[in-house]
C-alpha cells in the first residue's frame, strides 16, 4: 500500500535509488527488454504508484490496461490469498480446480453472444490470439487468415505475423509464420474525407475476395479498437460489416479484445458498441487484476472442434490467476465501472479537445470509456510529430504523472487511467498533461 493519497514528489524522476537499481538491471536485464520509464515501484494503491525513492506518482496507463479495477484491491489481494494458502498449481491439465471452471463461467455469461459458449484459459494475450487462429483453422480447414493495418496482436512468432508494426516488435526476427494477409481498415482521422465505415469494410472485403477468396479465410482477426496502432476506433458501420462477411461466408471473426475487453471502453468488450457478437474472443490483461490470464471465448462448436488435448499449456488457469480474475470480475459488477470507465471519457475528452483547440498541435482526440488518445501533428498538417509526443511524455513523467505512447508512427499519447481512479487524481494528472503539452508545444 501507498503511503499517501495524493502525488508527492521527493527527488527528480528517476531518484537515486531508482538509478542504483537501473544500474543493477543493466548487469543482467538483457537490452532489449525496455521500460517506459525507469522508475522503480515498490508499492501501489488505488491509481498511485510509489517508487523507491518514495515518490508517489499518478498511474493513466494501469499496467497497459492490466490493472482496470486499480491496485490492492481487497477482493482481488484476498482471494488471491486464499487460494495461495490452499495450492498455487497442479496443472489444470493434469489434475483441474473449481476456480478454472468458475471463470470460464463468468467468461460465457459476459462476452457477447447469447449462443452456447466454451472457454479454453492461457497466460498471455499472445498466447490467447494464437490459440484463436488454431481453433479456426481446426474449425473450418482453412489456412489463410486476414489482418488489418495498424494491428497489433503480440510477440509470437505467429503473433508478431499478425502484428503490423516492424519496429520494435518485428524487426530482425523474421520469418514468420506464412498464411497472414493485411488489408486496410477503417481509421478516421485518415481516411479520405466522408468514407463511412460500411464503405471502409466494403473496401477491405474486395481486397479479401480478389486476392483471396472467401473459401480460403480461416478467420478475421481484429481488434474492435486498435489499441498499439494508435487508440484507433473504425468508423460505425465497419466491424458490423466484416462480422456480416464472415457469417454469410463461413469465415471465423474473431474480436481480439485484450485491450478493450473488461469494462475499458465503457461497455463489458468493446464489440457491444455496435452489437457485434464474435465468433471468438480473445481476451488477458485487464481480466484478473494484475496476474497472468488470458481466454479464448466463443461458440461452442468452433471451440469443441479441436481434438482432445490440442488446447492448453502449463500454466494456463493457473488457480492464483483465477482466483484473481473472480475478484476483479466482482469488483467489476460491484462497483459498476463500465459506467465509471464512460465517466472518465466524459472527463477526459472535452478537455483534450479544448487542448487541442488552443495548441494546435492535436491533431486528432479520440476514444472510448477510459481508452483514450490525442495523436499529435505538425500544426496544420497530418503530419505525424512524434518527436513532439515523446517530449511530451518525458515532461509529464518528470512531474510525476505515467502516461504512455502508441501509434504505428509513434506520435500518440494514450491514457489508460485505472477505472476506480478518484476523480481528483484524474483532474490532476489532466493538468500536469495539458501543462506539459503547452510547454513543449511553445519550444
Amino acid at each position: 500500500m501507498t503511503a499517501t493519497t495524493h502525488r508527492r514528489l521527493l527527488t527528480e524522476i528517476p531518484g537515486p535509488a531508482s538509478k542504483a537499481l537501473q544500474q543493477r538491471r543493466a548487469a543482467t536485464v538483457a537490452a532489449g527488454v525496455s521500460s517506459v520509464l525507469p522508475v522503480y515501484i515498490t508499492a501501489a494503491d488505488g491509481g498511485l504508484l510509489t517508487d523507491a525513492d518514495g515518490n508517489t506518482l499518478i498511474d493513466l496507463g494501469s499496467g497497459i490496461a492490466v490493472t482496470n479495477v486499480g491496485h490492492g484491491v481487497p477482493a482481488v489481494v484476498d482471494r488471491v490469498r486464499e487460494q495461495a494458502s490452499a495450492f498455487t498449481h497442479t496443472c489444470f491439465m493434469a489434475t483441474p480446480y473449481e476456480g478454472y471452471v468458475e471463470v470460464c463461467e463468468a467468461l460465457a455469461e459476459l462476452t457477447p453472444g447469447s449462443f452456447d459458449k466454451r472457454s479454453a484459459l492461457f497466460s498471455t494475450g499472445a498466447e490467447a490470439v494464437e490459440n484463436t487462429v488454431k481453433i479456426a483453422r481446426a474449425a473450418t480447414g482453412r489456412q489463410a487468415v486476414v489482418v488489418f493495418d495498424h494491428a497489433y496482436h503480440g510477440r509470437t512468432n505467429l503473433t508478431m505475423a499478425l502484428t503490423a508494426k516492424s519496429m520494435p516488435y518485428k524487426h530482425g526476427f523474421g520469418p514468420f509464420a506464412p498464411e497472414v494477409y493485411r488489408v486496410p481498415g477503417s481509421y478516421p482521422f485518415r481516411d479520405a474525407p466522408g468514407l463511412t465505415g460500411e464503405q471502409a469494410a466494403a473496401a477491405a472485403i474486395d481486397r479479401i475476395e480478389k486476392q483471396l477468396g472467401a473459401d480460403a479465410v480461416a478467420a478475421v482477426v481484429i481488434e474492435p479498437i486498435q489499441g498499439e496502432g494508435g487508440f484507433i476506433a473504425p468508423a460505425p458501420g465497419f466491424l458490423p460489416a466484416l462480422s456480416r462477411w464472415c457469417s454469410d461466408n463461413g469465415v471465423v471473426f474473431v474480436a481480439d479484445e485484450v485491450q478493450t475487453g473488461f469494462c475499458r471502453t465503457g461497455d463489458w468488450f468493446a464489440c457491444e458498441d455496435e452489437g457485434v457478437m464474435p465468433d471468438l474472443v480473445a481476451t488477458a490483461k485487464g481480466i484478473a487484476g494484475g496476474l497472468p490470464l488470458a481466454a479464448v471465448t466463443g461458440r461452442a462448436e468452433l471451440l469443441d472442434a479441436v481434438h482432445h488435448g490440442g488446447l492448453g499449456g502449463t500454466y494456463g488457469g493457473n488457480p492464483l490467476a483465477c482466483a484473481a480474475a473472480l475478484g476483479a470480475i466482482e469488483t467489476m459488477r460491484t462497483r459498476e465501472l463500465a459506467t465509471a470507465a464512460r465517466g472518465i471519457g466524459e472527463t477526459v475528452l472535452p478537455r483534450l479537445r479544448a487542448l487541442a483547440a488552443e495548441t494546435g498541435v492535436i491533431g486528432d482526440v479520440r476514444g472510448r470509456g477510459a481508452m483514450l488518445a490525442a495523436e499529435f501533428c505538425t500544426p496544420g498538417t497530418t503530419e505525424p510529430d512524434a518527436e513532439l509526443t515523446k517530449r511530451v511524455a518525458a515532461a509529464c513523467h518528470a512531474q510525476g504523472v505515467v502516461v504512455l505512447t502508441c501509434g504505428t508512427d509513434g506520435n500518440v499519447v494514450r491514457l489508460l487511467p485505472p477505472l476506480t481512479l478518484p476523480p481528483d487524481l484524474l483532474e490532476e494528472g489532466l493538468s500536469v498533461l495539458e501543462q506539459a503539452v503547452r510547454t513543449e508545444a511553445a519550444r
